[in-house]
């Protein structure tokens, strides 16, 4: 596929969700504004009902494009490899040793130990300490939110995505993913990420929301891809400039619907300042 019919895809992606999010604002479950001063007399004396009418908006668009990006990754994938799935269930087996030293692991990374501080993540460490675990075999499934496979090149790949500011839950889960994927017999990946879709610090070596650092070194560890380094390893180099070519191709359009058809205002001289 070629970055016009890959851009073409994302947009088409983006615009569907999109008009069901403007929809389901606007027709579905319209912000009322008699409801709104009738439920919270105190904060509609206080404050603009325009702050409360975004933030109406804002919860109906959050929760639908945070599955947006997987399906933006299917997208990509699917122009690289020949089969590329979501939440495809791996089965597997994994040597009991194995599982009691990713048990061990994720203790540390979690919990204070006797000097009052936690094991720092480090992933290559770990990962060669879990695969010195031996014993007994036991059937062991885990569900990957991208699974893409190369026929031409051999290449099997996993990957954990995640929101840019995953919790600590979520991330503690994709690690324990991740390590039972690399030490399954045999092992079922070429290599698996825990990904995130874009970086809000910009440059990676900024990265600094403190949740996901307990589980990972977001810096160094060779298992973490973010932004770019994501995109372009499932569709090629050039992707991730795609992806953000669709998206400012198709925004302007929609933030002049939201303030003309939600907002019911004219949109402001400096509405198209701002692009990805």
């Amino acid at each position: 596929m070629s970055n016009s019919l890959l851009k073409m895809a994302i947009q088409q992606e983006i615009q569907q969700m999109m008009d069901r999010v403007l929809e389901n604002a606007i027709v579905k479950n319209p912000f009322i504004l008699e409801e709104h001063r009738a439920a919270k007399p105190l904060y509609a004396a206080l404050v603009p009902d325009e702050i409360f009418k975004g933030s109406h908006f804002e919860r109906r668009f959050v929760t639908p494009f945070g599955k947006v990006w997987e399906r933006l990754a299917l997208i990509v994938a699917q122009q690289t490899f020949e089969t590329a799935k979501l939440g495809e269930s791996i089965q597997g087996l994994i040597p009991k040793g194995r599982l009691a030293r990713i048990s061990e692991i994720l203790n540390a990374l979690e919990h204070k130990n006797s000097s009052k501080s936690r094991q720092k993540p480090n992933w290559q460490e770990e990962l060669s300490y879990i695969l010195k675990g031996r014993g007994e075999l036991i059937p062991v499934s885990v569900i990957c939110d991208i699974w893409a496979v190369s026929e031409k090149t051999g290449e099997t790949i996993a990957a954990e995505l995640k929101a840019p500011l995953p919790n600590s839950d979520q991330t503690k889960v994709s690690k324990e993913k991740l390590f039972k994927l690399y030490a399954m017999e045999p092992c079922p990946v070429t290599r698996a990420y825990f990904a995130l879709p874009y970086n809000p610090y910009g440059q990676k070596h900024n990265y600094s929301w403190s949740f996901p650092q307990r589980w990972f070194d977001m810096k160094n560890d060779s298992v973490v891809l973010i932004g770019d380094e994501f995109w372009n390893l499932l569709g090629g180099i050039g992707t991730y400039q795609a992806l953000i070519e669709a998206v400012n191709e198709i925004g302007g359009e929609y933030k002049q619907r939201i303030y003309q058809e939600f907002l019911g205002i004219e949109a402001p001289d400096h509405w198209t300042e701002f692009t990805l």
